[in-house]
């Protein structure tokens, strides 16, 4: 290990850091997690952060130690406000948070996942004290979001890379990663689909308490933080769409990006006039989501899961607007423009006998489900040393690039 003023001892257990900051990315992590809990080489440290803190959020804190796992640190930086500058504030917060957690803790090597400002932080932190970062997720574009920016941030930031397919790894090589430091792995939030024992529909309706007798609309939008209009504006044209269905709804709560109190509010007052069944929920957990995704009649928004996860359900996607822009489509994703005309065909193209009957047998692109298993391996088998911190430059053709592995 690079000389740091807390090395490793030879022969003892490796200590991994984990940071999460929302319920979305630690629900991904939990086979991972588990296994690096129950295994004999790795001691787990958990840390916290953010959404996962707050109250307004669903203090989801709560849910992480409902798992069975402790947490290691507390990073509390998520603001009672969500403007530019509150935001900006928040990863200042968030800086100074993780570098006193990992002066404490001392992690061999740090796990971050996704493209979070708040993970963005913890990305920074680890810098002066020399950690070395795998990045899970990287690679991939959100042209709609100012998260694409801190992702690719934490891809410079980061030394081994856990990317969800071989496209997003030849990007990474081509902003310089070492080609042998990038581990296809396929995205990890598919790990757990097969082995979660999933409700039955009538089950699904009591935990959620409300009643099932026709198929729900799973709805998440999030704000579409590059994006002109505010995110009052944004969402709208879908709650127009949404006030003329005749279905139950399960709501996500949106993230905590700018916006996410214009939002709420309005999905409140929605909620307020819709003559049908439906909740606002703050966090599913793992086996009412996936619950939710194999009883849905289609999801409607603009997440990530839509993208990545729901492939796996065969589920069809209504997908509005750029937030997601320049990730790879499986085939049930039905791009729109956030216009309720377009919102509206595409809903009814989703819900079609003739759409549903060309996803029998869909393969998802994002991966196996093996993913957690191959990050695991890598973290027990990567030789931790000052050469996995040293990422020189070097030039590359990434036109003739015809593998992840070229370089």
């Amino acid at each position: 290990m690079t000389e740091n003023h807390c090395s490793t001892k030879q022969g003892s257990r490796r200590r991994i850091g984990i940071v999460t900051v929302a319920r979305s990315d630690f629900g991904i992590y939990l086979p991972l997690l588990r296994m690096l809990r129950d295994c004999d080489w790795a001691s787990l440290q958990l840390i916290a952060a953010a959404a996962h803190l707050s109250p307004a959020h669903g203090h989801t804190v709560d849910w992480i130690r409902q798992e069975g796992f402790s947490v290691a640190a507390e990073v509390p930086m998520t603001a009672e406000c969500d403007t530019p500058a509150a935001i900006a504030t928040s990863m200042g917060v968030g800086v100074q948070g993780f570098s006193k957690a990992f002066d404490q803790l001392c992690p061999d090597l740090l796990v971050l996942l996704g493209d979070r400002f708040e993970m963005h932080s913890a990305a920074c932190a680890a810098v002066p004290f020399q950690i070395p970062v795998g990045h899970i997720h990287g690679g991939e574009i959100t042209a709609g979001a100012i998260d694409d920016a801190f992702r690719h941030s934490i891809s410079k930031l980061s030394h081994l890379h856990f990317t969800a397919t071989e496209s997003y790894a030849r990007r990474l090589v081509c902003m310089g990663a070492q080609s042998e430091n990038v581990v296809v792995s396929g995205a990890p939030g598919l790990d757990a689909i097969s082995s979660c024992q999933r409700l039955q529909r009538d089950e699904l309706a009591d935990s959620l308490g409300i009643p099932l007798e026709t198929l729900p609309l799973a709805v998440t939008f999030h704000p579409e933080t590059r994006n002109v209009l505010s995110a009052a504006r944004q969402l709208t044209p879908l709650l127009e769409v949404l006030s003329e269905q005749e279905c139950p709804l399960v709501i996500s709560r949106p993230n905590a990006d700018p916006g996410n109190v214009e939002m709420v509010r309005q999905w409140d007052h929605f909620l307020e006039t819709y003559k049908f069944p439906a909740i606002f929920a703050d966090n599913l957990g793992t086996q009412k989501y996936f619950s939710l995704l194999s009883a849905a009649s289609a999801m409607i928004g603009n997440s990530s899961s839509g993208i990545i996860e729901a492939a796996s359900f065969a589920l069809p996607v209504v997908n509005i607007g750029q937030r997601q822009g320049g990730r790879l489509r499986p085939a049930n994703v039905i791009d729109v423009q956030n216009h309720p005309v377009d919102i509206r065909d595409g809903l009814r193209r989703a819900m079609s006998e003739e759409f549903n009957e060309r996803l029998v047998g869909m393969v998802n692109p994002y991966g196996d489900g093996h993913a957690s298993e191959q990050i695991f391996d890598r973290l027990r088998t990567q030789t931790l040393n000052a050469d996995l911190l040293n990422q020189p430059f070097f030039d590359v053709d990434c036109q003739s690039l015809s593998s992840w592995e070229a370089a």
